[in-house]
């Protein structure tokens, strides 16, 4: 007999649902079988499958540990994350016990683009098996995963769920727009003053790129982008920058639109500018970092705690040495309440 106890993490959805997630190579007819014979039972009861489970509800399987077996698929996720070299784990900047927030690297994928992909999220997987927050079971009915993403080579915050509340909470706030995301960046040129550009932004899958322009067209996206001034120097500007929306590429096809490309673009950047910018500061991709995230003022139920709060994460050395060859500085006392 195996006993499943109903966590926050399950609570909410369907008896059936969540059973087809535990037995996840089990045919529904199984399940629905099983229910009728009571070799499945809801807190010592039959079900039909359509109860809305709570939490401390316990669900009964009367089933051998062969069939259970064989009716789960191995969780291939988990056999990456305990590959994971806990050495390289991104830096954590704030968690508790329903979020997690992390300085992801540049060069590194919020989330699988391939099944052989190691992405941030079997960084986090692995850091929460290793800490006990998670076990292999209960991953089997809800798997922690981060709430935004952010391009391979772009480095700053991105938010992750421990919890099922959480990471539905995070990803409407994330969806609606009322989570505010600031973005630092190294472009070329002299920028004066703050500025709300707009346009349409259109995608060419075939090549991985965006088109921007000034006139609507069949398949574009309106898009607005305000951006602030810090610090320049050497015609290179170091920019404070927000999405009023967020599409693919949005600040790097922008703002090169606008005859500012951000520094190391491989896409949208300059090339020539680009190859000297390698020798002279080993830069190799654009200099781009997500440094700012602000809750909204009245987040719901369990997240209520960090309502209006802001989190900071300072760029990595790449950045901070490439604006200092510019002779742009920038330190630890430019993060926080009193700083940008």
């Amino acid at each position: 007999m195996k006993l499943i106890k109903v966590t926050q993490n399950e609570a909410g959805q369907r008896l059936d649902k969540l059973l087809a997630k535990y037995l996840n190579k089990a045919p529904k007819s199984f399940l629905y079988k099983m229910l009728r014979k009571k070799n499945i039972t809801l807190n010592g009861r039959k079900a039909a499958g359509n109860e809305k489970t709570e939490v401390g509800d316990e669900i009964r399987l009367f089933l051998s540990d062969e069939t259970v077996d064989s009716f789960t698929e191995n969780i291939k996720a988990v056999d990456q994350a305990k590959a994971v070299k806990m050495d390289g784990m991104p830096e954590i900047i704030y968690e508790d016990g329903h979020i997690v927030l992390i300085n992801k690297p540049a060069g590194m994928l919020s989330q699988k683009a391939a099944a052989s992909d190691v992405s941030l999220v079997e960084y986090l997987i692995s850091y929460l098996l290793r800490k006990g927050d998670i076990t292999e079971e209960t991953l089997k009915s809800f798997r922690p995963s981060v709430c935004n993403r952010l391009d391979r080579n772009t480095s700053g915050i991105v938010a992750a769920g421990k919890s099922l509340p959480a990471l539905q909470i995070m990803a409407e706030v994330f969806k609606d727009r009322s989570i505010h995301k600031d973005y630092l960046t190294l472009v070329w040129g002299h920028i004066d003053g703050t500025r709300k550009i707009q346009g349409y932004l259109k995608k060419d899958k075939a090549r991985n790129q965006v088109v921007i322009s000034s006139r609507m067209s069949e398949g574009a996206l309106p898009i607005s982008t305000e951006y602030t001034p810090v610090c320049e120097s050497q015609k290179v500007t170091l920019l404070k920058v927000r999405l009023i929306t967020g599409r693919s590429h949005q600040i790097r096809a922008h703002l090169a639109s606008v005859g500012h490309p951000i520094l190391g673009d491989a896409k949208y950047g300059d090339a020539v500018q680009n190859l000297t910018l390698k020798k002279a500061a080993g830069v190799t991709h654009q200099l781009l970092h997500s440094y700012r995230l602000q809750m909204p003022s009245d987040l719901p139920g369990p997240l209520e705690y960090l309502s209006g709060k802001t989190f900071y994460a300072a760029p990595p050395e790449n950045f901070c040495r490439a604006a200092g060859s510019f002779g742009i500085k920038i330190d630890q006392s430019m993060f926080g309440e009193d700083g940008i």
